[in-house]
């Protein structure tokens, strides 16, 4: 609903050019987005003098192909195992096997081709193809934890994060 009110309000303020500028966009619809520049948006932060930590959207000088005035909706972040308040653009995420099933099972692969894109290219970044990347995590082995120590067992294929232990 936010959603939709943020792009009739858009429509309003900026008449027909809808214009999407990263600096303007509430911290709430920042991360994941694409400017109508075709720049994709980062949230940063700042630390203050007195402590208190401050958030800003920001444009990246990452540039989109064939995309630009996006928001990512819900349902994708949700899917894809993604928050609204995610700070910066990292590759990091991507040797972390929960994450990476959840990027790599087909809600998100399939459905969200803007968060697809960006950590495709993340991944060509650091000299891999995502789709190697899932390849490889759906045949990887799965440690369980059990109470004489870790127990290998084979992955039929990404878990969910419900199966997803909660401390290693």
């Amino acid at each position: 609903m936010a959603f939709i009110l943020f792009l009739l309000f858009s429509f309003l303020l900026h008449g027909a050019q809808a214009e999407i500028i990263c600096e303007n966009l509430p911290i709430g619809l920042c991360s994941f987005s694409i400017a109508s520049s075709g720049k994709r948006c980062v949230l940063e932060n700042n630390v203050q003098d007195n402590g208190n930590m401050e958030y800003q959207c920001n444009s990246s000088e990452i540039f989109v192909k064939d995309m630009n005035e996006w928001i990512e909706n819900d349902e994708c972040l949700n899917e894809c195992g993604l928050h609204r308040k995610t700070v910066g653009i990292s590759s990091d995420s991507l040797l972390e096997p929960y994450f990476l099933a959840r990027l790599c099972s087909d809600l998100c692969y399939k459905n969200c081709p803007n968060i697809v894109d960006l950590y495709h290219n993340l991944a060509i970044g650091e000299g891999v193809f995502l789709a190697n990347l899932c390849e490889v995590n759906s045949k990887m082995p799965r440690r369980v934890m059990t109470s004489s120590g870790a127990v290998s067992a084979a992955a039929d294929g990404p878990i969910s994060m419900a199966e997803a232990p909660t401390s290693i």
